[in-house]
């Protein structure tokens, strides 16, 4: 503990906010999915394992890194359209648990074709080369693609938050998860809204999931811890709410970080008791609402 300055808190504060920028973007996409379509997307976390997968396989193709980051999120994108339209969209009007339990399945379908595509072992992976090195902050230096991820996050929060709440269509889209008959009744086809919020969910996973790559092993498996950590983000934000995966994601982040820093052994833990706390306290969570799950 004495060896604990104010320049290593605020660094690992740092480090902490860069994760939590990760698991913002990826419940952003499972937050987007259940609160427009009342979907539990149990695949999200293999969504991000695709798109980790093939960051680094567009990476090798192209040897560009900034396309790879276009690439990715339009395929994994294209995926989840392809999933929404054939197997998902049969199950809506039939309870919750049915299309929980097909995406259950889907994502473990997902995790065998990386498998037999990549290997069982995964791919290695690194950081671009134009965005290595670190940054003074003034209290010690930070690794530059860390700052470009909480930057990377910024933009897309931004992005999504203009698109839904400032567009035509995101107005179609909101009205839509409130009352889909009335817009019906209005001409517009809600079927093509549900299928463009989970396309757009299961690219923000893709997304993700390229982002977060050279920051961790890349392999089949990687999904299944990160889709249990994006619904400790989800549950503790409010189920369905957009700023409330924002917020816990970011103190998700921080909380895993600094305990990293004190107890590296309660780590894993620190956020589960996190969760615990809040259901405790506000059982929605911090910007739920009532009645989503019924």
């Amino acid at each position: 503990m004495g060896d604990i300055t104010l320049s290593l808190l605020l660094l690992q504060l740092m480090t902490g906010i860069a994760l939590g920028a990760v698991y913002a973007l990826l419940a952003l996409g499972l937050s987007l999915i259940f609160g427009m379509l009342t979907v539990v997307n149990f695949a999200h976390g293999a969504f991000f394992m695709v798109g980790a997968f093939l960051g680094v396989y567009f990476l090798g193709l192209t040897g560009n890194f900034w396309f790879s980051l276009l690439l990715t999120p339009l395929a994994v994108g294209a995926i989840g359209l392809v999933a929404e339209r054939f197997l998902v969209r049969p199950l809506y009007g039939r309870g919750i648990d049915y299309p929980l339990l097909l995406t259950f399945g889907l994502s473990y379908v997902m995790i065998e074709a990386m498998r037999v595509a990549f290997g069982i072992e995964g791919v290695a992976t690194s950081t671009p080369p134009e965005l290595r090195g670190a940054v003074n902050l003034g209290f010690g230096h930070f690794p530059l693609y860390r700052l470009f991820l909480i930057g990377a996050t910024a933009i897309v929060v931004l992005g999504l938050w203009l698109f839904i709440e400032k567009t035509r269509f995101g107005l179609i889209i909101r009205a839509g998860s409130r009352d889909p008959e009335i817009v019906r009744v209005l001409g517009i086809d809600i079927s093509r809204v549900w299928l463009l919020v989970f396309g757009i969910g299961t690219a923000i996973a893709g997304l993700s999931g390229v982002l977060a790559a050279p920051t961790r092993a890349v392999n089949p498996e990687m999904g299944i811890s990160v889709l249990a950590e994006s619904f400790v983000v989800t549950v503790v934000g409010g189920m369905g709410s957009l700023p409330g995966a924002v917020v816990a994601g970011l103190l998700v982040g921080v909380v895993f970080s600094m305990t990293s820093l004190f107890a590296p052994d309660l780590a894993e833990l620190s956020i589960f008791v996190l969760m615990a706390v809040v259901l405790l306290i506000k059982p929605q969570g911090f910007f739920g609402k009532a009645g989503l799950m019924s």
